[in-house]
Parts: structure tokens; C-alpha cells; sequence
């Protein structure tokens, strides 16, 4: 039997700020999209999408959320090019608040399918990334301390993302000059995050270890407390990432997840 500790570390949200990237590629990939919609948009109304976009970065899950927002955004904006019923009287606060509902109605009422938003958004970071890699990773930036902190960890050390596990992994290699292990990325595609800790966890290598998850999305470490199966995971939510006061609040309220911030993780990282 192992001993020691075993982490699943989410990526975006606790390693890397990606908002700035993930708004310019949507924006990007938006306008290849929705080219009547988005040939209206100006500079200045840009930088107000993705100024209100940094608001919007806790709801995001997956990246092709971050298309549906920078058009609902334009929506709230410009009555005249409005296809949704729900644009009308929005608020920034009421998108933060509501995202789960709001979501499918768009969907629906857009007409538009998850799967061709995900692979036009991987092709435009693919196309951003080929043409101009010093800006790309330019537009990404990593939390101060958590890079080391992976890099001296004496854990064993798994990152369990909905990131493509490419970005991921030039991220770190670029950002931070560690050649992460690609086989250690679960990346999207792989499966539910729940899903992935199963496997991990029913690994005979990790036989015996205590098991650690890290998140920034509550919602997930939720999801992660319905799985009796994942009882052994010990929860964090971490402090610096895309969450908002009200769900740390809500957090710490609940017994099987602890807070921690940015010392703390460097210290049980190592």
C-alpha cells in the first residue's frame, strides 16, 4: 500500500487567470459566429465586454460558456439585434446569479449546439495560438506563488480540468517553465470531474494515500459531496479564484470543505 497524499487540482481558477485569454477568444470566436450580430461592436464596447466578463468569470464551467456571454452582453446592450426573451431589463448581477437558468433558454432560443460552440472555440485558440504564441500566452497569467508551489510539491500531483489539456499543458511549460507530465492532465474530454477522482482513486498505485481535490467552483466540490463513493476526498475551495464572496461564505458552512488560501495551498502542496 502507498503512503502520502495524492492532489487533483483544478487548473483555471487556481493556477492560471485565463479570464483575459478566454474573453479575447470569444470575443474571436463570436464574431466568425454570429458575424450580424458582432460586425455592430466597436472597440469601446470590447473593453466594456470584457471588463464585465471578469465579473461574469465564476459561472463559466467549460470555455464555450464564455461565447454565450459575450453575446448575451451585447444583447443587454443593443435592443435591436436582441433574439432571446430573457436580455430585456438584465443586469450583469442577475447573469451572475441566474447562469444555470439562463443558459438553456439562450441555448434554445439562439438555435445553437454545445458541441460545434466547443470545437470553434478549441479552433480559434488553435488558429491564436499558431499565429501569434507570444500574445496568446501574453492574455494568461498564473497566481502569484501557485507555480512553485507545484513545481517543489513532493505529492503526487494530478490536474483534473475542463480546460483542453493542450492549453494546460503549454501554459505551464510557458508560464511557469514546468513540463507537466501530459498523462497527469485529465483535461476536457475526459469525463466528469467526478468521474475522474473515481478513477484516480481506484488506481492500486494510490492504494492507501489520503486524496485531496482543490477547486475554485463550489458548484463542483458540491457535486463531489453527492458521490458517496468520493467520501475519502478531503475539499478545498480555494480563496483566489473565480468564486464569489457569497459561495465562501456559503462554504464555509459546509463541514466536508475547507477555505484555503494561497500560503496555505504552497505549504500542503510541498
Amino acid at each position: 500500500m502507498a503512503s502520502g497524499h495524492l492532489y487533483a487540482l483544478d487548473f483555471d481558477g487556481v493556477f492560471c487567470d485565463s479570464c483575459g485569454e478566454s474573453s479575447l477568444s470569444a470575443l474571436k470566436a463570436a464574431k466568425i459566429r454570429w458575424p450580424f450580430i458582432f460586425g455592430e461592436v466597436n472597440s469601446a464596447m470590447e473593453e466594456w465586454i470584457i471588463d464585465q466578463m471578469h465579473i461574469l468569470r465564476p459561472v463559466v464551467e467549460t470555455g464555450y460558456e464564455n461565447l454565450l456571454l459575450v453575446r448575451l452582453l451585447v444583447e443587454l446592450k443593443v435592443p435591436p439585434v436582441r433574439k432571446s426573451s430573457v436580455a430585456e431589463g438584465l443586469s450583469v448581477e442577475a447573469i451572475l446569479e441566474n447562469w444555470l437558468k439562463l443558459k438553456p433558454t439562450i441555448m434554445s432560443e439562439w438555435n445553437e449546439d454545445k458541441d460545434s460552440l466547443i470545437d470553434l472555440f478549441g479552433r480559434v485558440r488553435d488558429e491564436w495560438i499558431e499565429n501569434d504564441f507570444p500574445s496568446w500566452i501574453g492574455a494568461n497569467r498564473f497566481y502569484p506563488g501557485v507555480a512553485d508551489a507545484l513545481r517543489f510539491s513532493s505529492s503526487e500531483v494530478y490536474i483534473v480540468t475542463t480546460k483542453q489539456s493542450r492549453f494546460a499543458e503549454a501554459l505551464l511549460r510557458e508560464l511557469a517553465g514546468i513540463n507537466f507530465p501530459s498523462e497527469r492532465i485529465y483535461g476536457l474530454g475526459t469525463g466528469p470531474k467526478v468521474e475522474v477522482l473515481k478513477k484516480l482513486q481506484a488506481m492500486p498505485q494510490h492504494t492507501g494515500m489520503t486524496f485531496h481535490f482543490i477547486e475554485d467552483r463550489l458548484a463542483t466540490l458540491k457535486n463531489v459531496i453527492k458521490e458517496p463513493e468520493l467520501n475519502e476526498w478531503n475539499l478545498y475551495l480555494v480563496t483566489w479564484g473565480y468564486n464569489t464572496e457569497k459561495e465562501r461564505n456559503e462554504a464555509r458552512e459546509i463541514s466536508r470543505i475547507r477555505l484555503v488560501d494561497i500560503p496555505e495551498f504552497s505549504k500542503n502542496l510541498k
